[in-house]
């Protein structure tokens, strides 16, 4: 297989996994894979928690293909494809795990308007912490924060988090 073509269905592996990876939230991690999706909904206690498994779960397509395709002769296209699910799942790391939830120290602050808007996203996901009625399924794609919490409102709130205080009130305040 020539270069240009594996590099183009690396980049379109790439893209298809943000359809796949909503999808997977979207009907699996909020359905049936609620059990183990629902630790990421709640404060975690440690480095770890069962959603964590997901990582591991969807790396076995990545390394399955790679494999295939360097140790068994498999079609060429496979190690691009391989490699482009791997490469996506090194962005939703980074983008996740690291610059949302911050499970790694980092100093660094989103300042375009592009990375404000999914992080911003993402934790209105994450304001509801039942298994239905969130918003915001995507991880590199979303809608507008004003879309997402107007549908939040629509809802009742139903779900949503109660608000709680980092630093003690003031009676001021209270």
């Amino acid at each position: 297989m020539s270069w240009p073509i594996g590099i183009l269905l690396f980049l379109a592996t790439v893209i298809a996994m943000e359809g796949f990876a909503y999808v997977m939230h979207r009907w699996v991690m909020h359905g049936f894979g609620w059990f183990l999706h629902e630790s990421h909904h709640r404060p975690r206690d440690g480095h770890w928690e069962l959603n964590d498994l997901y990582a591991v779960i969807f790396a076995i397509p990545s390394i399955t293909l790679i494999a295939g395709g360097v140790q068994f002769g498999w079609w060429p296209g496979a190690i691009w494809i391989g490699a482009g699910i791997a490469a996506y799942g090194a962005i939703y790391f980074g983008f996740h795990d690291v610059i949302v939830h911050r499970r790694l120290p980092t100093r660094y602050l989103p300042k375009s308007a592009y990375m404000k808007r999914i992080v911003q996203a993402h934790r209105l996901h994450h304001v509801v912490e039942t298994k239905h009625g969130t918003v915001s399924y995507g991880f590199l794609v979303a809608p507008s924060p004003e879309t997402l919490k107007a549908e939040l409102k629509c809802r009742d709130r139903r779900g949503v988090r109660k608000a709680t205080l980092t630093e003690p009130r003031s009676v001021e305040q209270a």
